[in-house]
């Protein structure tokens, strides 16, 4: 079977900079997209094949700029990949202080539902298009603690079903991406103790690559998934199949 060819296409990735959104980006960008890599960190400048912007999700003005220069450029938006995100916080409902809440929400599911709203009329516009949100195995199941992670991780899974939905008839396909623990920056910063606890309960007994749930967002984006919308794509060693 021949690899997903995007040549011609234009490509917007969030949180580009590091973890799944970069192996994301260079893997569009490997396959002939014309890729925008928008992270509120700086890129690496020696990706050339990346056009890095800087972007903070969590902001509407950033997104209208963003989409207006990717238009007058191209004329056209074919792939959004929502991979911006951050855990935040560990604390449970009645711990968690309410700035970190209103963070970790404004990013993860805010930020989500601005670049489906800030790309979805020129999607409209030309009857085409793919949306890839990036969830969680804790969009899906529970877990104790990260209250605001899995409130947000949940609300994109459910704004993906209802952007499916909505637009399906229009041509536009909206999926989303369940990673379980993933090596990247993110959970290389956190307790040595969660991750080796994940990777214990995970039947395939590791941690997953970054380029691994980079081939299933490539995957959902192309044409070859050209019937799929409103689906789950889990991407977690087996975690939540047991």
């Amino acid at each position: 079977m021949s690899s997903p060819s995007f040549d011609g296409k234009v490509a917007i990735v969030t949180g580009a900079a590091s973890g799944i959104g970069h192996a994301t980006a260079l893997a569009l960008a490997a396959q002939g997209a014309t890729v925008y890599g928008a992270d509120i960190a700086a890129g690496d400048a020696a990706d050339e094949t990346i056009q890095w912007r800087r972007l903070d999700v969590a902001e509407e003005d950033g997104w209208k700029a963003l989409t207006e220069e990717v238009l007058q450029a191209h004329g056209r938006i074919d792939v959004l990949v929502n991979n911006a995100g951050l855990v935040g916080s560990y604390e449970s409902i009645t711990d968690i202080d309410i700035q970190d809440w209103h963070r970790i929400i404004s990013i993860n599911q805010t930020g989500v539902f601005l670049g489906m709203r800030s790309v979805a009329p020129a999607m409209l516009a030309q009857e085409s298009g793919s949306i890839v949100n990036v969830s969680s195995i804790w969009g899906l199941v529970g877990a104790a603690g990260v209250a605001a992670y899995q409130a947000s991780k949940g609300a994109v899974t459910m704004m993906t079903k209802n952007a499916s939905a909505t637009w399906a008839a229009q041509g536009i396909r909206v999926n989303s991406v369940h990673p379980g623990l993933i090596t990247t920056p993110l959970t290389e910063n956190q307790d040595q103790a969660i991750s080796d606890d994940l990777i214990a309960k995970t039947p395939m007994h590791r941690a997953g690559k970054a380029s691994e749930v980079a081939d299933a967002i490539v995957y959902l984006a192309s044409d070859k998934a050209s019937y799929i919308t409103g689906a789950q794509l889990v991407v977690d060693g087996g975690f939540t199949s047991i």
